[in-house]
């Protein structure tokens, strides 16, 4: 079993920053299988949506949804099983709550469906 737990959500103005941290915890066996981590979001009133996500089997790999590209930051730390993102530039259509998951694999990474291990998600608020 693996449990996911972020932090960093706050309430920021708009063409602000934030950090979210995302630190994984469970059976070292269940820990390094975790090859795809990713940050995705749900806005009010949308669907769940992939932000960024980060695979050590592609060469270390980030992936970007378009509209986050060139602003947000996804990077980890294997030897202290975390995920961060940055996020620089926020605007208010980056509200929302900001989940961690995890998958042994992902074909697409930044599919909700990909990933079967979730945190239980930080809000984002830029106004």
């Amino acid at each position: 079993h693996v449990q996911l737990v972020e932090s960093g959500g706050d309430s920021v103005q708009a063409g602000g920053t934030l950090r979210l941290s995302c630190v994984a915890s469970g059976h070292t066996d269940s820990i390094d299988s975790l090859i795809t981590m990713g940050w995705l979001r749900q806005a009010p009133g949308k669907e769940r949506e992939g932000v960024a996500a980060a695979c050590t089997s592609r060469g270390d790999r980030t992936f970007y949804a378009d509209d986050v590209k060139g602003r947000f930051s996804i990077s980890r730390d294997d030897a202290e099983n975390t995920v961060h993102q940055q996020m620089n530039s926020l605007k208010p259509e980056d509200t929302g709550v900001y989940f961690c998951a995890a998958a042994p694999h992902a074909i697409h990474p930044l599919k909700v469906i990909e990933y079967n291990h979730w945190g239980q998600g930080t809000q984002v608020t830029v106004s």
